[in-house]
Order: C-alpha cells, then structure tokens, then sequence
C-alpha cells in the first residue's frame, strides 16, 4: 500500500498561480488506485478546507508545519489516541497556543534587535499582496492556531532572531515565502504519527514525500522515498534530503511527473 505526503504551496500548488491543473494525471491515478494523499503543509486548517473542496480530497491533513493533524470522522476502522472531536473530525494536536507564539516571537525580536512583522500586525490586505491571494483567502490564511509567519525586517540579524527563538525553546523554519516560529512539532512528527496509523492494517505500506522548502525537509527525511519538487531552494533543501530525488521540472508539473512515475499503471 502506498501513502502520499504532500506539501501543498510550490508543490502541488504553482507557486505564484496556485494552479493544480498540471497535477490533474497524477490525481486522477490516485482516485483510481485507492491511493490515499495526505496534504502537510503551513497552511491553516481553514486555507486546508478550501484547497481539499478544490481537488476533491478527502483524506487526513496536516496543518501549520505539524501543530495539528485532522482526521475526518470514521475515516480510520479505530479510535485515534489523543484525538479529540473538532466538528466533522478527530484532532490530534501537537502544537504550542498561537499567543504564546507570538508573545515569545516578540521577546525573541527584543533580544536579538532584529525586527519583524508577523500576521498578527498585518491586515488581510497585506497578506493577500505578499502571497499574490485573493483577499477572500488571505482571511483564511489569518485565521492561525499553531504557527506564526513573519517577515525578517533587519535581515542581518537574522541570525541572532533564530538564536533567541531557541533560547525559549520554540523551533523556526522558513517555507517559500515566509520564516516560521513554531513549539516542539514539525512536520515529520505529524507525518511519522499519520503513517503509524495507516500501519495498523495488515499490508506493508510505503509512504512516499514531496516537498520544494526548507520546511519540508523534516518530513522528507522519515518516508520511504522522498522527491524534491525543483524550486529556488532546492540545492539546499538537497543537502538536507540527500537521498531525494528531484524534479526535472518546478511546481504541479514536476509533482505530476514524480507521481505517475512512482504509483505506475
């Protein structure tokens, strides 16, 4: 049995488009196949509902660089450990209050004398210009819960921001566009907690990732194989994922490529 992890922007998602439509082979074997594909993004759970209406998911996601995973109800034939019932899903949650996020990210920024800008200062307005979102889904992208992005306005402390992050014992990453601060999860914790699950049936499983940031790398290092979607940061997101293999082409395109190749007929 094959599983499918799968970031969303940059990825399955064309990064300044965030069209799919190259995509749409590699889905429609999926859904043929029986294939189950799990979104793992920083996205919110609501930017998540949407995208999953768009392309017709209906599988488990991850939210917010692995603060929360969600399940829909009944989806597996056993009751999940630590999940607890959020509207039409189970919820396991792994991530550190989106307050205290910001309350430490704001200390960090004191510390280091590095300034930032995060969502929490920035209307919707703004989101929606630096992502290239219609304003409708920027108010999605704002309604946050386990992680906090921000922009470094001082980028030669950058350096000592993310020291000051770890002295209070939160983690940063940084994703296409934006750094992220964040408590003990990642995405691979998320990821390893959703492939046990999947496990508990009889058949082997190979869980399989794709990824295009930085902030994929930790997720790509705990699947079967993981793939490399081509982007700016690719050679350094290689030095991290040494045994992925990467993409000829960027974005759906390459994520359609990487896909067929590996599912087969």
């Amino acid at each position: 049995m094959d599983v499918i992890f799968t970031d969303l922007d940059g990825t399955l998602l064309d990064r300044d488009t965030y069209s799919w439509e190259a995509a749409r082979p590699a889905l429609d074997r999926l859904r043929r196949r029986g294939v189950p594909w799990v979104l793992v993004t920083s996205k919110t759970r609501a930017e998540v509902e949407y995208w999953r209406r768009c392309l017709g998911n209906e599988h488990p996601f991850i939210v917010e660089n692995g603060g929360a995973a969600f399940f829909p109800l009944g989806y597996f034939p056993f009751a999940v450990i630590g999940g607890k019932r959020r509207g039409a899903y189970e919820c396991v949650e792994w991530g550190t209050r989106y307050e205290q996020l910001i309350a430490d990210l704001q200390r960090a920024s004191q510390r280091s004398q590095c300034r930032v800008r995060g969502f929490h200062e920035m209307a919707p307005e703004e989101v929606a210009g630096l992502c290239d979102l219609p304003i409708e889904q920027a108010v999605l992208a704002k309604q946050r819960e386990y992680d906090e992005p921000f922009v470094i306005l001082d980028p030669d402390r950058a350096g000592a921001l993310a020291s000051a992050i770890e002295d209070q014992g939160r983690q940063w990453t940084c994703g296409g566009r934006f750094w992220h601060i964040l408590g003990e999860n990642d995405k691979a914790m998320a990821v390893e907690a959703l492939a046990a699950l999947f496990k508990r049936g009889n058949a082997p499983v190979r869980t399989i990732g794709l990824g295009d940031a930085l902030n994929d790398a930790s997720f790509l290092n705990v699947v079967s194989a993981s793939v490399l979607i081509r982007s700016p940061q690719v050679a350094e997101l290689r030095a991290m994922v040494p045994c992925g293999s990467v993409t000829d082409r960027p974005g759906p395109e390459g994520w359609n490529e990487a896909v067929l190749a590996l599912i087969g007929d």
